[in-house]
């Protein structure tokens, strides 16, 4: 594996139902995801081919679908599900980290986050 080789994707949003109380589960909820993910980057750099490397549009979009679909009370639980969609579709993927974010989750700062950094071989 070429060490140091990560595809950025920064503020994917959807709206889910996430939340412990009544009151958050009523209404879809924004969520952003900053994720990154580990991929060798040789063989697409020489082909120049989207079929060589993660198609970070096609990653993108799958989490909004995963995400929207999803219905979960902690951003914990939701983060662990992304990240299990993520090494189950895009076999490319060696290691990710994935950060889910619920903004105006606390009245006292602007977010909360969940951060998972996992490899394949330790999921």
């Amino acid at each position: 594996m070429n060490p140091g080789t990560w595809l950025r994707i920064e503020g994917i949003r959807f709206r889910c139902i996430i939340g412990v109380t009544e009151r958050e589960r009523q209404t879809p909820q924004e969520i952003v995801v900053d994720l990154q993910v580990k991929v060798d980057f040789r063989k697409a750099a020489s082909s120049d081919s989207i079929q060589d490397t993660v198609d970070y549009r096609v990653l993108s979009k799958r989490m909004i679908t995963a995400g929207e679909a999803s219905a979960f009370r902690l951003i914990e639980a939701l983060a662990a599900h992304l990240c299990k969609v993520i090494f189950d579709e895009f076999p490319r993927v060696d290691a990710l980290e994935l950060e889910v974010e619920k903004p105006g989750a606390l009245s006292s700062a602007s977010s909360a986050r969940a951060v998972i950094v996992a490899s394949r071989d330790s999921t």
